[in-house]
């Protein structure tokens, strides 16, 4: 288990960072926001560019931030359920979430966006609105975010997999577990 427990950790830390960066775009958006909003409403101009760029950083935000939230255990579940449960058991149903939904969805919407972006790219594709921004950014973003998500997944299967054979992982995830254990 050591190698794929490592790999688990690297992922932590990679999806950590990526998570750092959508923190950011949240605080760029609203000061964007803000400022658009300042200069529209007092000065009676705007730009489809700051529009457009408040859509991008949200995207950021949403596609960069999922695989944080999976690190933490953020991601939402029926409770009803799962909540009743006993450590192994939520174990059992993370494991099993993730092999049956989660990666194959993942792996699917990767696979499904690289071409997506890269017609984009390749067409160097533009915003139709006056003023508008470049599309490949934001489309590049989809692939890379469920590609995050799907390695962030088998980060987690390691855990919970280390975790029924009882062995303690380092990582959020089992702060989580031990927690509810008490």
């Amino acid at each position: 288990m050591g190698p794929f427990l490592a790999f688990s950790r690297v992922m932590d830390k990679v999806s950590g960072t990526f998570g750092w960066v959508a923190d950011a775009c949240v605080l760029l958006a609203c000061l964007i926001s803000a400022g658009n909003a300042t200069i529209r409403y007092t000065f009676n101009y705007s730009s489809n560019a700051w529009l457009e760029v408040q859509w991008y950083l949200f995207a950021g935000i949403v596609m960069l931030g999922a695989s944080y939230t999976l690190v933490r255990n953020e991601h939402v579940r029926v409770d009803l359920v799962y909540g009743n449960l006993g450590t192994r058991g939520k174990l059992w149903v993370d494991v099993f979430g993730i092999i049956c939904f989660l990666m194959p969805a993942m792996v699917l919407l990767t696979w499904m966006t690289w071409p997506f972006f890269l017609d984009a790219f390749l067409r160097n594709e533009q915003s139709s609105n006056a003023g508008g921004l470049l599309r490949w950014p934001i489309k590049l973003l989809l692939p890379v975010g469920f590609l995050l998500l799907t390695l962030q997944g088998l980060a987690e299967l390691i855990k919970r997999i280390a975790l029924l054979r009882g062995i303690q992982p380092s990582g959020e995830v089992v702060v989580e577990y031990v927690r509810h254990e008490q």
